[in-house]
């Protein structure tokens, strides 16, 4: 990006109101849609799960949504917007007239998210796609394709939720005090009343468990997944994670990936947070003085809204650039989310 594209951003006049779709529809994706559903600014007018997909121009009642899927298993079933369907993804992105994607799928297999990109890519459709994925391979996966989006005319956001994301973002703030960044260290906790309200996100964790890894933790039955829960009192315990926030921050040239870890507890029996999510960032002064700022976020911030909030400011963002012809790859660490109204 030239630096009078960037400073000409300030030019550019309010975005007009933003339709928008959100592909995958477990926890997340219903969270997301609650999440638009007051919003002047976005309009949720498109939805896939696996089964089938769910458009409606004037835009989608969440509320409608998410009890035809939980009662039926997929969007395809609702009247009259809904069409069952096994290439859902496909069909949609050919039928609905979207401005951008919230991505709100799980990485499993870990090339699920690229392989859906590419089908985007080849589909000859234009426009922003938001992503809130974890895995460094993942996102180094993307960033293969970033000449190919670029060619496409599409505006990729990855590493848009809350970590990577939200705290990858306010690292990269925090990181300014210093004139070296000496390590930053990202700890969460996750409070939810039942697991199964976000199946494919507790698998992902899983997968980042000693012993298990992304195929094994996708094989696993639904009661596989409940025995080893029983096992910890429903308690996921992790550390040193294979998280993006590494290669996201080494991109933007604020310290190397190996001074960054990322570790949390995760309760799937209970609300209520195990421990405060926050971002600590040590670092030397042009001084001399070594220091270190934490952002911590607030205890009664679900794990859906740290995720799906930035995710949608980033697709703002990203529509910014996009009506300015900016097209690629881009990261949370890279670009400022506009807040959306």
């Amino acid at each position: 990006m030239s630096a009078e594209q960037v400073t000409g951003l300030s030019n550019v006049p309010a975005v007009k109101q933003i339709n928008v779709g959100v592909l995958g529809f477990g926890g997340l994706g219903q969270a997301a849609a609650r999440v638009i559903a007051p919003k002047q600014e976005m309009l949720w007018v498109a939805a896939a799960d696996q089964k089938g997909y769910a458009y409606d121009a004037e835009g989608l009642d969440p509320i409608s949504c998410s009890k035809i899927y939980q009662s039926q298993g997929s969007l395809g079933y609702l009247e009259p917007y809904g069409t069952l369907s096994n290439s859902s993804i496909e069909e949609l992105i050919s039928k609905a007239s979207v401005d951008g994607y919230f991505l709100a799928l799980p990485n499993l297999p870990n090339t699920f998210m690229a392989d859906v990109a590419r089908a985007f890519i080849a589909s000859g459709w234009q426009g922003v796609l938001v992503d809130a994925m974890k895995r460094t391979s993942a996102v180094e996966q993307l960033l293969q394709l970033k000449d190919e989006l670029q060619q496409a005319g599409i505006t990729y956001m990855t590493g848009c939720g809350a970590t990577p994301g939200l705290l990858t973002a306010a690292a990269a703030l925090a990181a300014q005090s210093y004139t070296e960044v000496h390590s930053v260290k990202i700890t969460f906790g996750v409070g939810i009343a039942n697991w199964e309200a976000y199946r494919a996100t507790i698998r992902e964790d899983i997968a980042h468990l000693p012993g298990y890894d992304v195929e094994r933790a996708r094989a696993m039955t639904d009661a596989e997944v409940e025995a080893l829960l029983d096992q910890t009192n429903g308690i996921i315990t992790l550390e040193n994670m294979e998280h993006a926030d590494d290669v996201m921050l080494e991109l933007a040239g604020i310290c190397p990936r190996d001074r960054v870890t990322v570790g949390g507890v995760v309760d799937t029996r209970n609300p209520k947070k195990p421990l405060s999510t926050n971002v600590k960032v040590t670092g030397r002064t042009f001084e001399g003085k070594i220091s270190t700022h934490t952002f911590t976020l607030g205890d009664e911030t679900s794990m859906a809204a740290n995720v799906c909030g930035p995710a949608f400011g980033y697709l703002k963002a990203g529509v910014t650039l996009h009506r300015r012809g900016i097209y690629g790859l881009f990261t949370a660490a890279e670009i400022m989310p506009q807040f959306v109204q």
